[in-house]
């Protein structure tokens, strides 16, 4: 099982030794986390250091380093420049991707997306899921529309409560939804580039500030993965995030899905979406592939170890 280090505390510095990342602080080593093991990095704490030596070796691995900011939300995420050994090839296929290619595949994402929150709150005994799971099959090609707006307006007062607004920089429950996401987005992040495409070159999200494009689209179904885990903790997770809630919001990615193929982790399923995005972009297929189907997952496709 891989691992998500998280440096939160402050002043520790990071570096490599013998093939793992050691943590040192207050005057000696803390400890260390083969690099086989560990599944990205991320880093919370104010005045950490970290050697160019270890920097290198995580690339050499393909293992994200995540730097994070006010409320956990990343800042910065570094990924090796080379990956997939085909890799000239598929982003040569991904940049001549066609308009019409694109919104298909981002209508693809958008109704996994809805459905995946209409699974959230079906699970949450909202009765709202229904309705939510019909509008998913309304998408259009490229969403003109804006159905994944309008879900998300539906989805947040009835999954969190009517006095909810979802804020990147907001506290409490935000903060606990910001941590899930960061992980989530470096474990995609590593599958993106681990199946030979580049990060920048979007679907739908097209910004010339957002350097990981393709991991903020793939991503999009398994955002309300993180929302069950913060919903299911919502009495308890409208402080600081503790230790305790970045242990369960860490672990996600290791959970375990239930897929036609048997069960799989979420981690692995990113890596399928991602590669039949390469099969998309290189002729081999006409859609994305999905392993799963998020209406027909049963209420324990997740072990978050309770």
């Amino acid at each position: 099982m891989w691992r998500v280090v998280d440096v939160s505390d402050e002043n520790r510095v990071l570096s490599l030794s013998r093939g793992s990342l050691k943590v040192s602080g207050d005057g000696g080593e803390l400890g260390r986390v083969p690099l086989s093991d560990i599944q990205c990095v991320l880093v919370h704490g104010h005045g950490a250091m970290l050697s160019l030596s270890l920097g290198a070796a995580l690339a050499d691995a393909g293992i994200p380093l995540v730097l994070c900011g006010r409320n956990h939300a990343p800042v910065a995420l570094s990924l090796p420049v080379s990956g997939n050994f085909e890799q000239a090839a598929r982003l040569t296929a991904q940049a001549s991707l066609s308009l019409p290619r694109r919104k298909q595949l981002w209508r693809q994402l958008v109704m996994a997306k809805i459905a995946s929150q209409a699974r959230a709150l079906e699970i949450s005994g909202h009765p709202g899921h229904a309705g939510l799971a019909r509008l998913a099959k309304s998408v259009r090609s490229g969403d003109p529309d804006n159905v994944e707006a309008r879900a998300a307006r539906f989805y947040w007062r009835r999954l969190m409560g009517g006095g909810f607004r979802r804020d990147p920089d907001g506290d409490g429950l935000n903060a606990h939804l910001n941590y899930g996401y960061a992980v989530v987005r470096a474990a995609m992040a590593r599958a993106v580039v681990g199946a030979g495409l580049a990060p920048g070159l979007g679907l739908h999200h097209r910004s010339r500030l957002n350097a990981f494009q393709l991991v903020d689209d793939l991503m999009e179904p398994f955002r309300p993965l993180v929302d069950r885990a913060v919903w299911r903790n919502r009495k308890d997770w409208t402080g600081e995030v503790t230790t305790m809630a970045k242990r369960e919001l860490a672990h996600i990615v290791n959970g375990v899905m239930a897929t036609a193929a048997g069960s799989s982790s979420v981690s692995r399923v990113m890596s399928m979406l991602a590669h039949s995005l390469a099969d998309v972009c290189t002729g081999q297929a006409k859609d994305l592939a999905w392993p799963f189907d998020w209406g027909l997952l049963t209420q324990t496709e997740l072990d978050f170890g309770h």
